[in-house]
C-alpha cells in the first residue's frame, strides 16, 4: 500500500460481535466492536481519515501491498488467539493518527495495564502524566478508536465498578471476566473435611 492508496477494511466477528477493522499504510487506525449498519461505521471513519475505506476483498486495487494484507492477518489471529485465552498482550502495527496529545498519552498509559488486572481512571491519569485528569482519561477511553488491542476495558471507576464502555457494559464485564479467568468457587464442606481427616 502506497501513501495514495486508500485504506482499507475487513469486518471480523468475535464473542463481542463483529470487530470492523481498517488499515493504511502505517498500521491498524481503527479497530472496534460495531452496532449497527457496516455503511454508517465507514462513513465515520471516512469522515475522520478524509478518505473512504474500501473493503479488503477488493481485487481491482492488484491485491493490497503484503504489509496491508499482513496487518489484517496479524490482527484476525491474535483477536482470535486473546478471544481463546492463548493471548494476553497484542502485537499489532497501531496508526496512531486519529489519537493526539494527552489522549494519546492516557491510551499508551492504558496498554501497561497488565492483562488481568484494572486501573482506576485516576492512576491512568497519573500514569499519563496528568494526575487530575481522571475525566480526560475517561474522555479517551469513550472514544478510542482500537478497542481491545489497546484494553481499555481495565480501566474502572475509583471504587471498582466497571463504567459504561461505550453504552454496552455487557463488552467490558466479559472481557474483564475473559481475562480474570473463572472464580474458582470453595470445595463443599464435606471434601474440604474429607481432605482434613486424610493429613
Amino acid at each position: 500500500m502506497t501513501s495514495e492508496d486508500p485504506p482499507r477494511y475487513r469486518v471480523h466477528p468475535s464473542p463481542i460481535g463483529d470487530i470492523l477493522i481498517v488499515t493504511t499504510a502505517d498500521g491498524i487506525v481503527t479497530l472496534h466492536p460495531f452496532d449497527g449498519p457496516l455503511h454508517a461505521k465507514i462513513e465515520r471513519v471516512a469522515l475522520q481519515l478524509r478518505a473512504l475505506p474500501v473493503p479488503d476483498d477488493d481485487t481491482d486495487a492488484a491485491t493490497a501491498a503484503s504489509a496491508t494484507t499482513e496487518a489484517f492477518e496479524s490482527a484476525v489471529a491474535q483477536l482470535d488467539e486473546y478471544f481463546d485465552g492463548d493471548r494476553e498482550e497484542f502485537d499489532l502495527p497501531l496508526d496512531w493518527r486519529l489519537v493526539r496529545g494527552f489522549t494519546r498519552a492516557a491510551l499508551e498509559a492504558v496498554c501497561d495495564i497488565p492483562y488481568g488486572e484494572t486501573a482506576s481512571y485516576g492512576e491512568v491519569a497519573i500514569a499519563a502524566g496528568i494526575p487530575r485528569a481522571a475525566r480526560a482519561v475517561g474522555t479517551a477511553c469513550a472514544t478510542t478508536p482500537f478497542s481491545v488491542v489497546v484494553p481499555v476495558h481495565r480501566v474502572v471507576r475509583a471504587d471498582g465498578s466497571l463504567g459504561e464502555y461505550g453504552g454496552r457494559p455487557e463488552v467490558k464485564r466479559f472481557l474483564v471476566d475473559l481475562e480474570q479467568g473463572p472464580a474458582v468457587a470453595p470445595a463443599p464442606s464435606a471434601a474440604r473435611r474429607d481432605a482434613a481427616t486424610a493429613d
